[in-house]
């Protein structure tokens, strides 16, 4: 910690977080070469620079003495495009400055301006906020800018990106000739250069995000799928690597809401950040998410930009990025601060030069492969139920007196037998995917809007019929209604067979075999307001197909699946 010696306030916080080493972008910041400059940084999300900066401005905020004096008119200035980052941010210099004393205060769009007003007016060291909020609070005499020492940007390309120049502008052009000021973005545009030529004085140029240093705790995937199959990959993926938290990135809100459909549908704790949210949906979205009640979040680029999930380990690029910047903006979401993360690519064969492209661009190698495979994830399932807290977490007396009570009515195998039971139940079922890249076995021959299995184990003559009270009217379509039919009636999706959408009603085929157990399990009562009951053919034929219905097979897979949508209210 000898690069913090100078500061033993700071110091003392860093060693309490276990700060045995500075990234490269905080050596960078710390070179006596950049002492009190100007600092003009191209570094990538996720590679320490909140506590670069924080450090690189604390000789101008504290001097040489070792705490900060009365909080009155901010010394520093943080400017941040989107209130995640810079509640973020706060977070970060908070334990950071702790022991100097530092009042740290945040001025973003969706709080209360009342209240951040009478916090600027007890008085502040540091204020961080977004470019908008912290205009109107100077504009109104609320934040008074004459005695900042140090102005930090931070993702300057993304507060261009999202329109706030003018803002920008108009904060720097009020702050003193005097000041510090210190400008972070993972790229530098055009944009920034002019900002930076007009607003900086001589600033020394810090380059930390080329060549691997973006890249070096992320391991790169890129998984070849077919177009059909993407949502099924993405199930596979999250049930392949397990990791505590994931990030999903679709590049539209109708992509997002659909693909966070078909996680629920099938088990997933997910939510989803859009820009249709309000601002109290998207905090309870993240705050789900933090505390572990969501492990899943399905995005959008832009609905994404600021946030911090501590230990995400997994992002997913469900659909490709329009460019090789927001690759890396999407992938250096996670392997942060020297945790290992991994980033993975959903790729069909038709956009595979594109993925190629992009990934060059970034300077990324990714490790190539077929999609996971149900029979994969089964195998991983089997190790994961040896290691998991039920078998290896010492039991009470109350345990081993249940135990031997279990064990003198029933067989251990049975025990054991129950106990995979309960383990599976708690996991969504893995998908059976194809690889594209190993070629496909013919396709039955289109029908209309769907397919008919000729025959089989479950043909006509061996499956019994089912009706939903729902249709095309109410966007009924086998993308949900599939997983929702296994759930409620505890079957898997090889007892299915075909499935019929009609104008106001759908009709499915269950096998013979456990028809019964599926009739008595749809019937309990779980909360769902969709009816299943009997068709009126019963079992002995299979219900008319009319002009214009849809039907579906389980055996045999349309080229690309209708993008299916939960029912109507």
């Amino acid at each position: 910690m000898a690069f913090l010696s100078t500061i033993p306030s700071l110091a003392r916080a860093l060693a309490e977080r276990n700060y045995e080493s500075a990234t490269p972008v905080q050596t960078a910041v710390l070179e006596a070469n950049a002492a009190n400059r100007d600092l003009l940084v191209s570094a990538q999300t996720g590679s320490g620079k909140t506590v670069a900066y924080g450090l690189a401005i604390a000789p101008n905020l504290i001097a040489e003495a070792e705490r900060l004096g009365q909080a009155a008119e901010p010394l520093a200035l943080i400017i941040a495009p989107t209130r995640e980052l810079a509640l973020q941010v706060q977070r970060e210099l908070a334990w950071l400055y702790q022991y100097a004393g530092a009042r740290v205060i945040c001025c973003v769009g969706g709080m209360e301006p009342r209240r951040e007003r009478r916090d600027l007016a007890a008085g502040a060291h540091i204020v961080v906020g977004t470019p908008g909020r912290l205009r109107d609070h100077i504009e109104r005499g609320a934040l008074d800018v004459s005695k900042l020492k140090a102005v930090v940007l931070d993702e300057a390309d993304e507060m261009l990106d999202l329109g706030f120049r003018e803002d920008l502008e108009f904060i720097l052009e009020t702050t003193p000739k005097e000041r510090r000021t210190l400008l972070f973005s993972a790229t530098l545009p055009k944009g920034i250069a002019s900002l930076a030529n007009r607003f900086q004085h001589a600033a020394t140029r810090i380059e930390v995000a080329s060549g691997e240093s973006g890249h070096a705790d992320i391991e790169y995937r890129a998984i070849r799928v077919a177009p059909n199959e993407i949502e099924h990959a993405v199930v596979n993926v999250l049930r392949l690597l397990e990791a505590p938290s994931a990030l999903v990135f679709c590049n539209t809100r109708e992509a997002v809401r659909h693909l966070q459909a078909i996680l629920l549908e099938r088990g997933f704790s997910a939510v989803l950040l859009s820009g249709e949210l309000s601002q109290n949906e998207r905090n309870h979205a993240l705050q789900a998410l933090r505390d572990g009640r969501a492990r899943v979040c399905v995005a959008t680029d832009v609905a994404a930009r600021g946030i911090d999930l501590p230990g995400l380990a997994l992002v997913i690029h469900a659909e490709l990025p329009h460019d090789a910047e927001i690759l890396q903006h999407r992938s250096g979401r996670t392997g942060r601060a020297g945790r290992k993360g991994v980033s993975v690519l959903l790729i069909p064969n038709s956009r595979r030069r594109r993925a190629e492209q992009l990934m060059a661009i970034a300077g990324v190698q990714p490790v190539w492969s077929g999609p996971p495979s149900a029979d994969e994830i089964r195998k991983l399932d089997q190790e994961r139920l040896l290691r998991d807290p039920l078998l290896t977490e010492s039991s009470s007396d109350e345990d081993r007196v249940m135990a031997r009570a279990l064990l003198d009515e029933r067989s251990a195998e049975d025990i054991a037998a129950a106990l995979v039971r309960v383990y599976r139940s708690r996991l969504p079922a893995p998908e059976e995917v194809q690889d594209p890249g190993q070629g496909r076995e013919p396709r039955a021959p289109r029908e209309g809007k769907g397919f008919e299995r000729p025959s089989g184990p479950r043909s006509r003559s061996q499956g019994v019929w089912f009706r939903l009270d729902i249709g095309a009217k109410k966007n009924a379509d086998p993308k949900w209604l599939l997983p929702m039919l296994c759930r409620r009636g505890k079957i898997t999706k090889q007892d299915i067979g075909a499935i019929r959408i009609f104008e106001r009603e759908t009709k499915f085929e269950v096998s013979e075999s456990v028809a019964k157990q599926f009739l008595a399990n749809v019937g309990r009562p779980d909360g769902d307001p969709i009816r299943i009951e009997l068709a009126a053919e019963g079992a002995e034929r299979a219900p008319e197909k009319p002009r214009g219905a849809r039907a579906f097979d389980r055996n045999a897979a349309p080229d690309r699946a209708p993008r299916g949508k939960r029912p109507k209210e």
